[in-house]
């Protein structure tokens, strides 16, 4: 059975980047896997201090929540990341949890991710065209392919304002679902 980790970047619990990220969980969920979803905004974790103790070992010094998540990562066959888009970018939550993923390469720079995971992106933005932060998405995009994730697919949802706006969006509801069922 498939281990798929879903994590909402967003502060806004039950708003539309963390429905996407359900969805996405409840297609894997319908074909098999066994998924847990993470609220990075109840956890408590701080930011990477550059000490390079990762390098040394695939572990942070940090003790604190982030430390077993990157081990539950080590483990997963599946991951979705969601975020809203502030200010051109993912939030600063999901930024400093991207962060916080650096014991994941070893010394020379490869990943230590054995099970080389499958990868959703899930974002949600106010702005009406979807094509509008698309070289930003495929850097992050690369970034987490640098790290040996395989980005299976980049969701994005636009026009969400409103917690409910995406409930409204029966195609991309459907594309989340269909990539959870991808993932498992």
């Amino acid at each position: 059975m498939a281990t798929v980790l879903g994590f909402n970047g967003s502060p806004r619990v039950g708003g539309n980047t963390d429905r996407l990220v359900q969805r996405v969980l409840a297609g894997a969920e319908a074909a098999g896997a066994q998924t847990r979803l993470i609220q990075l905004s109840t956890l408590d974790f701080g930011s990477c201090t550059a000490c390079m103790s990762c390098r040394c070992r695939p572990a942070c010094a940090l003790e604190d929540e982030m430390s077993g998540i990157v081990q539950e990562i080590f483990a997963a066959d599946a991951v979705v990341i969601g975020s809203p888009i502030y200010m051109w970018q993912v939030t600063g939550l999901t930024k400093l949890f991207m962060d916080r993923l650096y014991p994941v390469l070893g010394p020379d720079f490869k990943t230590r991710l054995s099970r080389k995971p499958k990868l959703v992106l899930a974002f949600t933005q106010g702005h009406p065209d979807a094509a509008f932060f698309r070289p930003y998405f495929e850097q992050v995009r690369s970034v987490l392919g640098f790290l040996g994730f395989t980005v299976t697919e980049v969701l994005t949802v636009t026009g969400t304002r409103a917690p409910e706006d995406i409930e409204k969006q029966a195609d991309i509801l459907a594309r989340a679902d269909a990539a959870g069922k991808a993932l498992a």
